[in-house]
């Protein structure tokens, strides 16, 4: 039975009970019950099993066919993403037999706000170079990543990176051969709506955030970034 309001839209309880439902079958349940077993397990109207059948659906979780009914989609295994002193998209993809890719969605120069200045160990203001990228593999998106560059060290950085596709390739074309990662900080957010349509993902999809600078051999940063990972696709492994 699905309690009071709460301030919460019985219609979403429905579809967190659903989804709770189908995630403890451990992958045996292939097809929902009929709305109206739905709406009798629920203490609620078919109406209200309608919209939260709908909001499952919109997230990839069911699909419905006229006449047969409501089936559980069954979703690739969430890939493992290592993250560590040497974390490269690329390396972390092809070591799994799946094929990584890269497209420059945005780029620009622009001047480096007080906390990427001091990410970055620049001047506020400092002129800087930003990549917004898309990573994929197979085929699937995985991320989208906007990273910032010291634009008086980088001049070509969007150039190299628009030919080669990779972060690590463009940064061996500007003269560094091997960086490594200083620190990694992880949160989780809604994604947003441009980024929804590029991730190819439902609106209210979960994304892992992660800000991290990386520094040369030199232990000078070099780069700056925000990524954003899609948390039903991805999971990230830190190893010690």
């Amino acid at each position: 039975m699905i309690a009071g309001d709460e301030g919460i839209a019985r219609w979403r309880k429905v579809a967190d009970a659903i989804r709770a439902m189908i995630a403890d079958s451990e992958g045996a349940m292939d097809q929902l019950p009929v709305e109206a077993v739905l709406a009798d397990r629920f203490q609620v109207n078919r109406h209200t099993v309608r919209r939260a059948i709908a909001v499952l659906q919109a997230e990839g979780i069911v699909r419905a066919e006229r006449g047969r009914g409501t089936f559980v989609e069954r979703r690739p295994a969430r890939i493992a993403y290592p993250v560590g002193a040497r974390t490269r998209f690329s390396e972390n993809i092809t070591s799994q037999s799946r094929q990584p890719a890269g497209r420059l969605i945005s780029s620009g120069r622009e001047p480096a706000t007080a906390a990427i200045a001091g990410e970055l160990g620049l001047k506020p203001g400092a002129p800087l170079h930003r990549l917004e990228t898309l990573n994929v593999a197979d085929g699937l998106p995985m991320s989208i990543a906007t990273s910032w560059f010291p634009a008086e060290r980088f001049p070509g950085i969007i150039a190299a990176y628009a030919e080669t596709g990779s972060i690590t390739r463009a940064l061996a074309a500007e003269g560094v051969d091997d960086y490594r990662r200083k620190e990694t900080r992880v949160s989780a957010a809604r994604v947003s709506a441009r980024d929804a349509e590029h991730l190819a993902c439902p609106a209210d999809a979960v994304v892992l955030v992660t800000d991290s600078v990386n520094l040369d051999t030199e232990h000078q940063p070099i780069q700056f970034s925000r990524a954003r990972f899609l948390a039903d696709r991805i999971e990230m492994v830190f190893r010690t």
